[in-house]
Order: C-alpha cells, then sequence, then structure tokens
C-alpha cells in the first residue's frame, strides 16, 4: 500500500514538472515470426514507449490469465520526460488461444492483442 501511495506521489510530482500526460505507445509482437502451433518456443514481447509519467504496469495474459514467469526491463528513460519499457515471456502459440498486452498507465487500461503472421 505504501508503495503505491509513493509511486502515485512521484506521478504527480512528475507530472506537475513535466506539465503534461503522454500516453503510451504500445507495440506488441513476437520474437520470432508468429506461427501457430510450431512446436518451436517463441518469445511475446511487449513494447511500451513514450509515456509520461512512469506510473505504468504491463502484464501479459494468455486467454485472459496472466503468464507466469514474464520478465520485464528497467524502467528507461527517454529526451522529453519520456519513458520506455519491455516486457517479455516464452510462449507456444496454438489456434485458438489469445494473447494480449494488459496496459496500464495512471487510471486508464487498455488491451493490446498479438496477431500471428498469415
Amino acid at each position: 500500500m505504501k508503495a503505491a501511495f509513493f509511486a502515485l506521489v512521484f506521478a504527480l510530482i512528475a507530472v506537475m514538472a513535466h506539465g503534461k500526460i503522454s500516453k503510451p505507445k504500445v507495440q506488441v509482437y513476437s520474437r520470432n515470426p508468429g506461427k501457430l502451433d510450431d512446436t518451436n518456443e517463441n518469445t511475446l514481447i511487449c513494447h511500451v514507449s513514450g509515456f509520461h509519467p512512469p506510473d505504468i504496469t504491463i502484464t501479459l495474459l494468455k486467454d485472459g490469465v496472466e503468464i507466469p514467469n514474464a520478465q520485464q526491463t528497467d524502467l528507461a528513460f527517454e529526451s522529453g520526460w519520456q519513458f520506455h519499457l519491455t516486457k517479455h515471456v516464452k510462449f507456444q502459440p496454438k489456434k485458438g488461444e489469445s494473447y494480449v498486452c494488459k496496459v496500464r498507465h495512471m487510471a486508464e487500461t487498455k488491451s493490446y492483442f498479438w496477431e500471428p503472421d498469415m
């Protein structure tokens, strides 16, 4: 609870210092071509960039359930008071499965779907 409070305070201070909120740009893709029912392991990647303040949460989901063992990079600073962050996890997509990158920035949450290569 304390961590959430301090994150909110930091975000509010950052908004006041910067003067505006920048919405995140989200890219969802796989390391290798997205082939369904492939026996080779692939990596699902969600890259989020251009956002401010840095109050953000990225969740990778398979069929609406959080995928365990996802790894996240450290929060990185860009010019113009914007940040970027990447989260990834190993996966083997099968026909009929849905993969989503859910991004919560400040009070807004959006879902971005991974599309296999056609």
